[in-house]
């Protein structure tokens, strides 16, 4: 671990350095203050991607448990 790394504290809503929070309540790490900075942003853009993906849509009538479309082994 570099000492360039940081995360974004979820409980305090701030980027920490390595010796920060507790990792269970840290996003990261992050290779920039900045990227730290926009972690819930990245969040939400992330799960906005997924959300939006048919692949992994729970909406249509394929229930999205084989994203593949493989034939699942017997």
């Amino acid at each position: 671990m570099s000492d360039s790394e940081y995360w974004f504290c979820l409980t305090h809503h701030t980027v920490e350095g390595r010796d920060g929070c507790k990792n269970a309540d840290r996003l990261g790490p992050y290779a920039t203050e900045q990227e730290a900075a926009r972690a819930l942003e990245t969040v939400a853009e992330r799960n906005e991607a997924w959300d939006d993906d048919p692949k992994w849509n729970d909406d249509d009538s394929d229930s999205g448990d084989n994203p593949t479309g493989d034939t699942p082994a017997s």
